[in-house]
Order: C-alpha cells, then sequence, then structure tokens
C-alpha cells in the first residue's frame, strides 16, 4: 500500500483552509485542517505528520508562536508559513527563530504551490531515511559492542579463573568477591559503568599468584616471615600482568591486583597506602576478599562464624578497612551470606 504523506493546515479562515485541500487534492497526500491552533497543535502531538501550513494572523495564536509551540513537540518537522505579510521582514526573521522552513504568500498560485509542497515532501522522506539508518547505524553498534562485551567478560573469565589451578581458591570464591563488590557499590551509590566495571574486573585481583611458588602458595601452614614477604609480591605480579592492557576491565583489574591488600592506615602492602590514596576499587575488594576468606574453611583454618566475622571487620573500620565501606557492609552483610550460600563451594 503506497504512503499518503500526512499534512496539516491550519488557518482562521475555512475559505482558505478548503483552498489549500483543492490544491492538494491532486498530490496524494491526507490533509487535516484546522481553525484552531490549539487544536491543531493537539493533534500535531498526537499524530505524526510531514508538513506543517500555518497562517500568521491569527485570532487564539499568531504563527510565530503555533511554530514555536509546534517545535516544542517536534525539532524537526518542516513548518510552512502561509501569509498576506509579504514586505515584514521583521515577521520573516521572527518566524525563521521560531523554526520556519519555508513561507508561501496570499494569495497562493496552484503550481508554485504545488512545487514547494513537492520539494518539502522529497526532504522529509530523505529526512526520515536518514533517521531510519541513523537508528539502523545505532542499533548495529550496540550489538556490536555488546559481543565485543561479550567476548571480553569471556577472556576475564578464563583469566580470573588461571589462578584458581594454582590456589587452594575455589572459582566460585571468585565469583562471590565480585557479587560483594557489587553490592558495596551499589549502596555506596556509585554510577553504573563503574559497578559493572568493577563487577567484571574484581575477580581478577589474585591473578598475580600465578607467579608465586608451589611450595609458598600451597603451604598448609601459617607462612614464615620470609615466605610471606615473597607471597606479597602477588600483588606486584597481578598488576604487571594486566597493566599494559588497553581495556577498562583489565585496567581496572590491574589496578585492583595491586591494592587490594593496602590498608585504611597504611600499614599493608606493596605501597603503603592509606585512606583515599587506595583506589576505592581496591578498598571494595578488600573488606569483600576479607569477608569471604574469614568465612571459608582452608587447610590452615576453620571457617569463621558469621558473628566473628562480623565482628572483625567492624573492629578493623579505620584500620584495615575504609569506614565508609564498613558501614555499608554493616547494612549488607546479610546479603553477603544470601551471596555464600548461594556459591556455597559445597555444592562443586
Amino acid at each position: 500500500m503506497e504512503y499518503k504523506a500526512k499534512i496539516v493546515s491550519v488557518d482562521d479562515n475555512r475559505l482558505n483552509l478548503l483552498l489549500i485541500e483543492s490544491m492538494l487534492e491532486s498530490m496524494n497526500v491526507s490533509i487535516a485542517s484546522f481553525t484552531d491552533p490549539k487544536t491543531a497543535l493537539k493533534y500535531i502531538r498526537e499524530n505524526p505528520a510531514d508538513i506543517i501550513l500555518t497562517d500568521y494572523m491569527m485570532p487564539v495564536m499568531d504563527g510565530v508562536t503555533f511554530i514555536k509551540h509546534v517545535r516544542e513537540a517536534d525539532s524537526d518537522i518542516p513548518v510552512v508559513m502561509v501569509t498576506a505579510v509579504d514586505d515584514d521582514d521583521n515577521v520573516k526573521i521572527a518566524a525563521l527563530q521560531a523554526g520556519a522552513y519555508d513561507f508561501l504568500y496570499k494569495p497562493l498560485k496552484l503550481y508554485e504551490f504545488q512545487v514547494r509542497i513537492k520539494n518539502l515532501l522529497n526532504m522529509r522522506k530523505n529526512q526520515l531515511l536518514l533517521k531510519d539508518r541513523a537508528a539502523l547505524l545505532q542499533s548495529e553498534v550496540f550489538a556490536a559492542t555488546k559481543q565485543i562485551e561479550q567476548r571480553e567478560f569471556e577472556s576475564l573469565s578464563i583469566i580470573g579463573r588461571a589462578s584458581e589451578y594454582k590456589d587452594m581458591e575455589t572459582g566460585n570464591h571468585i565469583k562471590r568477591v565480585a557479587h560483594y563488590c557489587r553490592e558495596l557499590a551499589k549502596d555506596l551509590g556509585l554510577d553504573d559503568e563503574y559497578i559493572r566495571t568493577l563487577f567484571y574486573s574484581a575477580p581478577l585481583h589474585d591473578i598475580g599468584k600465578i607467579g608465586i611458588p608451589d611450595n609458598i602458595l600451597l603451604k598448609p601452614s601459617r607462612l614464615t616471615d620470609a615466605e610471606f614477604v615473597i607471597m606479597q609480591q602477588h600483588t606486584v605480579i597481578g598488576h604487571g600482568i594486566l597493566i599494559e592492557a588497553d581495556g577498562k576491565y583489565l585496567k581496572m583489574g590491574a589496578e585492583i591486583a595491586i591494592s587490594h591488600h593496602e590498608r585504611w592506615d597504611g600499614g599493608g602492602y606493596p605501597g603503603k597506602l592509606s585512606g583515599e590514596d587506595i583506589p576505592l576499587s581496591g578498598r571494595i575488594v578488600a573488606i569483600s576478599d576479607v569477608f569471604d576468606a574469614l568465612m571459608s574453611k582452608r587447610p590452615y583454618k576453620d571457617k569463621w562464624s558469621i558473628g566473628e566475622t562480623i565482628a572483625y571487620i567492624q573492629n578493623n573500620s579505620g584500620k584495615m578497612f575504609d569506614p565508609a565501606l564498613t558501614d555499608s557492609f554493616n547494612r549488607l552483610h546479610d546479603v553477603f551470606q544470601d551471596i555464600l550460600k548461594s556459591y556455597d563451594d559445597s555444592q562443586e
């Protein structure tokens, strides 16, 4: 079925509207005519149109004011002022500033009128085609971006799991840490993009452990001071592995790797950073990682109770942990326990 262009015609004189309708009759368009500009505006807001024709001198609302109201609803639709005022530059300038595309002067001449309308309809057609193409391009870019992100997420998962093959911690540990981090970031009111990046970067926090000797990494008892110094290097190693990457997830992963063992009071490692000098991502992962470690059984330690874990984190507010994050944890520890249950190692 052939598309019929929609034209809205506004003039307080009914005879002028009938004349315009007769001139458009042979052009295969649909016409909606109005003597009241306010009624026309309501119609335009509720119905798509391709061209709007408006008189200038109308008692309820002049044409310039009418065009301004049209532009509030649609910034692109061609609007033509049809007027008997052909020698007032002020009116023309005001109409153009309001958003008029063209002028037609009364009395209308049939051939000129039809040619002008035909040209405007062709312009409108091209305008809509460009919009459709822009929308299609945006959709294709969005789909391509999602595909790239999915591939990057898969790579992150593989990288994050690499440390599992040497470490005694499980894949569920890094999943849980990611979820804890997301909840803390939400509670802090951080923006969605940061939360998303943090969620996919947090599992990389211990990637540097792949560079730690097995006799230290897998030791079933407490490390000696010398061994602990070597273990601390996993932060530097992880940062070194990830820092050259261009992707935002790997870059934040590098930031987390080197900062998640820093302490709020400056007693952590490897940089002895303190307070807000520690990247926020590292501070968030720090409290998440400690919670999960305390709540999990290891060869060298038993699982702590939730009460003991909560007390430990609260007692270390302002020492190990950012006080603001400790406050968030106090609000969220029930959510943390739900996450712990959802990714229970015993179910593997």
